[in-house]
């Protein structure tokens, strides 16, 4: 029997709601099978018989008592004892959706995608509040960053919060300069002097580790990128270097998306 996704998303409570096209309904004892791709872990959830309707059915699947661990798990339909992967032509990506998901304050952060070669998959993180970067730039002898707080139960409003943008350079010096930042509701704007962290350090070349302190999060918050559909940002994303005194200064991501500033390098 063919099934194939037309829709998935995980919603803010984190259900899986899934839209098939199928060809006759679901047997009873048919189940859905997440497996994770690293450990090879299963989990099953019994879907029985979702509907009466021959070509279309809807699923949804309560993903907190599943117990899923962080990591990548791919979609299964098993029937009879026979196992098959779950195919899918919904790209499973909206920003609009991730931005207000990521509003709630969560342990562990939910996402259904499509695989390259065309599955229903899930991708499951730690949800530890943080600095989402949406834009960066050099001008006037600044460095700037814009983005949005994630998973810190913040109000979308226009609440202002006190808040200060740290850059922390990486050993061996452990030098910290810091710069006040405008937070509204969960939007945030922060801008330091290229001069001043080029000064800061008189070896003039290194690592920086910005952070984000703000008023009502207990803990300091990394910046990077990751409530989109670009993984691996340190090779497909370069940006131009700023001079300052003839010593180079330009943002980059590491392996795991978190923003870096490189001095000299």
């Amino acid at each position: 029997m063919r099934v194939v996704v037309t829709d998935a998303e995980v919603t803010l409570a984190d259900v899986l709601s899934l839209r098939l096209a199928i060809e006759e309904p679901l047997r009873e004892g048919t189940e859905l099978v997440l497996r994770h791709r690293a450990t090879g872990v299963e989990r099953d959830v019994l879907l029985g018989t979702p509907g009466a309707r021959t070509r279309e059915a809807s699923l949804a699947v309560s993903l907190a008592p599943l117990m899923l661990s962080p990591g990548r798990w791919d979609a299964y339909l098993r029937r009879d004892g026979k196992r098959s992967r779950l195919r899918s032509i919904d790209p499973g990506f909206s920003l609009d959706h991730l931005d207000a998901y990521a509003l709630c304050k969560r342990t562990l952060a939910y996402r259904s995608y499509r695989t390259r070669n065309g599955f229903l998959a899930l991708k499951i993180a730690d949800a530890e509040p943080a600095a989402e970067v949406r834009s960066i730039w050099f001008r006037e002898g600044r460095f700037e960053v814009m983005g949005l707080l994630a998973y810190t139960g913040l109000e979308d409003d226009d609440s202002r919060h006190e808040a200060r943008l740290a850059l922390q350079r990486e050993q061996p010096t452990g030098t910290t300069i810091r710069t006040v930042a405008t937070v509204q509701g969960v939007r945030f704007h922060a801008a330091f002097s290229l001069v001043d962290v080029v000064e800061a350090d008189p070896e003039s070349s290194g690592v920086w580790e910005p952070s984000l302190e703000v008023e009502g999060v207990s803990t300091p918050m990394a910046l990077g990128a990751r409530l989109d559909d670009i993984d691996g940002k340190r090779r497909r994303l370069h940006y131009p270097s700023a001079r300052v005194d003839g010593v180079a200064v330009r943002p980059a991501y590491t392996a795991e998306d978190e923003l870096r500033i490189e001095v000299g390098r």
